[in-house]
């Protein structure tokens, strides 16, 4: 619910005031939790997907090529969400570098 709360508030500055073009800080502030969310989401999948990853692991044990193709497949998709959790974190170190916490 504060997840919501706080993305919705983001979304109303950011339609109803010049505020996020005018306000070095605000825009950092909202960047920050645009970004910290992404990365949040992103985690969620990477979970997703490895747990996916360990439920069809067994049966490749046993031989299955579709089952072998898929795991191909999830770690790729793991992979990609990976160098965009390094690439998210590294845009929100910045933004923290700009909020100067």
């Amino acid at each position: 619910m504060e997840k919501k709360v706080m993305v919705r508030l983001c979304a109303k500055i950011l339609t109803e005031t010049e505020l996020y073009d005018t306000d070095m800080e605000v825009r950092n502030l909202i960047d920050w939790i645009c970004v910290s969310e992404q990365i949040k989401t992103n985690n969620n999948t990477i979970r997703n997907l490895t747990g996916e990853y360990k439920k069809i692991e067994p049966d490749y044990r046993k031989g299955l090529r579709v089952q072998l193709e898929r795991m191909k497949e999830l770690c790729k998709e793991r992979n990609e969400l990976y160098e965009k959790q390094n690439d998210l974190k590294g845009q929100k170190q910045q933004i923290e570098r700009g909020l100067e916490w």
